[in-house]
């Protein structure tokens, strides 16, 4: 028999084509622990099962809607890979889901993660999973499940991705968005810890042109290497504004809240008009906040226009809510009791100016900027 017959009848495993059975089974074992302690009213957490469990009518609510998002981490993932620093990207992906669901006014209740990869490194894994539990405990939430695949051949050994998923609920008639924004209404900024998770593409170019690698000094941290600065992970908003939001009269018709909204992706110039009615638009007075040093660097790096930088970062604030006038020293106050630092940086004024591209909402005003963008 030839060699190249002998070879044809060899028996071959699913770990000879790239797939660690073995692997994946002592990674599942790693991060019961972790998901254990995410555990919250409605889920006893213990991972293994098809599906993941959660009891609706454990957790107190009287006509829950539910609410869902996804979401992923774009290439700060990148960063992540190319330095070997796993740990926190995982908060990142929690932060992406549940700052959206908050922004319904919903609670966020349970989470699920796809972690794909080339070929399974459970110590790199394990990092990964317990930032995302880490995420989920800072927002309230359940890790109750998710889904590993080792798949040689589309990633390269080293190379994973990230999709998250979340679920919350909202009582039915405390859904924000409310439908009574009104000129007069004020506009209340939460700040962010740097760049967040959008954006990195652009951010990836410029540190390729400028020539600096991950563990140079950050130009605008000089405590800090690059890598550790740009992987400050995203702020998770979720208990400051559910605290505030209960303080000040809940998010119906009678709270003081009312609409929130989630810069991410499009930057402040995409993501303020999606919950603003089409008869209103808002003006953000630039002068009111200081965005952080990174993205003063990247101004001057890229030679990028402060139009640019609006459309592209939170540019310092991660997160807007509008309030009545009349209330808004009371969501101040509420916000600053859950440990916040809320800056009054604008108002709810008439329809003027352009009409906004933000997806979904063709029918809304675009920002209205007074001043210029001032950096740390």
């Amino acid at each position: 028999m030839s060699a190249a017959d002998e070879n044809s009848q060899k028996s071959i495993t699913y770990a000879d084509a790239g797939v660690d059975i073995d692997a994946g089974n002592a990674l599942v074992a790693a991060i019961k622990p972790l998901a254990k302690a995410t555990s919250r009213p409605g889920a006893d957490v213990d991972l293994g099962g098809f599906g993941g469990l959660f009891d609706l009518k454990r957790t107190g609510f009287r006509d829950p809607i539910l609410v869902a998002a996804n979401d992923g981490v774009g290439t700060k993932l990148k960063i992540a890979i190319d330095t070997g620093r796993h740990s926190t990207i995982g908060i990142d992906l929690v932060a992406m889901c549940v700052n959206d669901l908050v922004v319904q006014g919903a609670e966020p209740l349970f989470f699920l993660d796809y972690f794909a990869v080339g070929k399974l490194d459970v110590q790199a894994a394990r990092d990964v999973i317990a930032g995302i539990a880490d995420g989920c405990r800072d927002a309230g939430c359940a890790l109750i499940g998710g889904e590993t695949a080792e798949m040689p051949g589309l990633y390269k050994n080293g190379d994973y991705d990230l999709a998250g998923f979340s679920v919350g609920a909202v009582e039915r008639d405390e859904i924000l968005p409310r439908a009574d924004l009104a000129v007069g209404d004020v506009l209340i900024g939460l700040r962010s810890s740097g760049v967040h998770s959008n954006g990195y593409s652009l951010v990836r170019k410029l540190v390729e042109r400028a020539k600096l690698d991950w563990d140079s000094p950050a130009p605008f941290a000089r405590s800090q290497t690059l890598a550790e600065a740009l992987l400050m992970p995203t702020r998770i908003y979720v208990k400051p504004l559910l605290s505030a939001i209960r303080a000040t009269g809940g998010s119906g018709l009678k709270g003081a809240i009312k609409a929130l909204s989630h810069i991410t992706g499009g930057g402040l110039s995409e993501n303020v008009p999606r919950v603003m009615p089409k008869d209103v638009a808002a003006r953000i007075a630039l002068s009111s906040f200081e965005a952080p040093p990174v993205f003063g660097w990247l101004a001057k790096a890229g030679n990028i226009p402060d139009s640019e930088l609006l459309r592209t970062f939170n540019c310092g604030i991660g997160m807007i809510a509008v309030v009545s006038k009349a209330r808004s020293d009371d969501v101040m106050a509420a916000l600053k009791s859950a440990g916040e630092e809320p800056i009054l940086i604008g108002d709810v004024i008439p329809p003027t100016g352009e009409k906004s591209e933000a997806k979904g909402k063709g029918e809304a005003w675009a920002v209205q900027y007074e001043g210029k963008l001032r950096f740390g």
